[in-house]
């Protein structure tokens, strides 16, 4: 069983003129690829419905299950103006492949487990207060986050919903071989080098190093993760873990984006 893994599409920030939508370029690499299954860990778009349609589109052209997690991006709806983030989470929760609260089973054996993930502030120095980075701003910029999600709850509380919903989750299937999801960082492996001064601050805004002591408690065989625009896979005791961003098109090591999606996606075998 092939398992492809890829995520941070932003397909609408990567749109070129007289080329194909980078959900159609990504098409051609699954089926090339011969996949059984694609997971998608966060950031199609910038806006619900666009993301919503490249998923329908994905599993319908493919036909193979497509799974997902929301990210960041997903929830802003930059487009249509939503203004309550759980209104589009629900949204999300009408794709049959989204992880939010609905694990899906890969045989007898196997089992993905997933949702957004969010985070705390465990990520970022410890030179920082709570205080300062409540205000997610520092440098001049602003965590875009702040602007366009709206939970109705701090992150730290949005942080223990989502992680508590994994963990009930994982119990429940935790004699199954797990594939755990998430958008936001679960390992501090995958944080943004501190050397820059900016990311002692904006690392805060990438995860939570709680989310690893899921993966030893459960023994999770795999831990896909996205949003911090690295392809990395990295190893700790029983789990591999496994950061495939796309990116942004500035951020790419060439300009073809058929090229960059095929050296972005990992597979899995199982």
């Amino acid at each position: 069983m092939k398992i492809g893994v890829i995520s941070d599409l932003h397909v609408d920030l990567n749109e070129q003129p007289e080329d194909l939508l980078i959900e159609e370029i990504l098409l051609q690499v699954v089926r090339s690829s011969r996949l059984d299954y694609l997971i998608i860990a966060g950031d199609i778009s910038n806006d619900v419905s666009r993301s919503i349609a490249v998923l329908n589109m994905l599993q319908a052209v493919s036909g193979i299950p497509v799974l997902f997690v929301p990210g960041n991006h997903d929830y802003w709806s930059k487009d249509n103006g939503v203004t309550d983030t759980w209104e589009i989470y629900r949204q999300f929760q009408s794709f049959e492949g989204c992880l939010n609260e609905k694990p899906f089973e890969l045989g007898n054996d196997w089992v993905v487990i997933g949702n957004s993930g969010w985070y705390d502030y465990t990520m970022g120095e410890p030179k920082y207060s709570f205080e300062d980075f409540e205000k997610m701003h520092a440098m001049d910029r602003t965590w875009q986050d702040s602007i366009y999600v709206k939970w109705g709850m701090g992150n730290r509380e949005i942080h223990r919903y989502f992680y508590q919903h994994l963990e009930n989750e994982l119990e429940k299937y935790r004699n199954k071989k797990i594939i755990m999801v998430t958008h936001m960082l679960t390992h501090p492996h995958f944080k943004a080098p501190i050397d820059h001064p900016q990311w002692q601050y904006f690392n805060a805004f990438l995860g939570s190093n709680e989310y690893a002591t899921l993966y030893h408690k459960y023994q999770v065989r795999y831990g896909i993760m996205g949003h911090v625009h690295y392809r990395k896979r990295y190893t700790e005791q029983e789990t591999e873990m496994i950061c495939a961003c796309l990116g942004y098109r500035k951020e790419w090591s060439g300009t073809e984006a058929i090229k960059e999606i095929q050296n972005c996606l990992q597979i899995i075998s199982i």
